[in-house]
């Protein structure tokens, strides 16, 4: 075998162990590779994307806006897909025409309210296809709801309801003329509770150190 066969194996072998000691082995491939294998079970979510679970955590701390809630908002504006845009529309039934809107990333959030929160924060950089910069943002946003309409941050229907229609438009009633609206609201509302009742099963063992072989 040659010099440069045997660096390449060690610089390979590197990488893998650096992997496993940061949450298990290829983690740090994965992590960032697409939607949860199981999107329905939020310990599931956790354990395959430990980065997601890190991001959400720190988002609670500084908003107050439960991992259960950021991640039901996300899974149903984007079924965790980092580049969902909103189908385009159809000019003649046939072509391509242009997009309702400028919504985007993980959290559908649209061109100015993407701007005011990266001003809001200081974070320039921020993208809207990264995890934990829309982690924060709903963290962010959902504050400034709750500040302004009084909407308590566990309250995943009616935060949700603002969070599509803004707080102007929440406080002004436009959610009440939009039944499909409610029904989503309501469903985004149980997900979190379930997404909830099981983080409370996996939350301890989540905050743990995770050493590929001994747990």
């Amino acid at each position: 075998m040659t010099r440069h066969a045997t660096n390449g194996r060690i610089v390979a072998l590197g990488w893998l162990l650096l992997g496993v000691l940061i949450g298990g082995p290829l983690a740090w491939v994965s992590c960032g590779s697409g939607p949860p294998k199981e999107p329905e079970d939020l310990c599931s979510i956790f354990r395959e994307k430990r980065d997601w679970h890190r991001s959400a955590e720190r988002s609670y701390e500084k908003w107050g806006v439960p991992p259960a809630v950021q991640l039901a908002i996300i899974h149903q504006e984007s079924s965790f897909r980092s580049n969902a845009r909103p189908p385009r529309e159809q000019i003649l039934w046939i072509f391509p025409g242009p997009r309702p809107s400028s919504a985007y990333g993980y959290g559908q959030v649209i061109d100015e309210t993407w701007g005011d929160y990266k001003n809001s924060v200081d974070r320039a950089s921020a993208s809207r296809r990264n995890f934990s910069d829309v982690a924060d943002f709903i963290g962010w946003y959902s504050h400034r709801i709750h500040l302004r309409t009084g909407i308590e941050k566990e309250d995943a229907t009616e935060l949700y309801a603002a969070y599509h229609e803004g707080p102007g438009g929440y406080l002004r009633g436009s959610h009440l003329s939009k039944a499909w609206l409610g029904r989503v609201a309501i469903r985004v509302g149980r997900r979190a509770s379930r997404y909830q009742r099981q983080y409370e099963g996996c939350r301890e063992e989540l905050k743990r150190p995770r050493f590929w072989g001994l747990f």
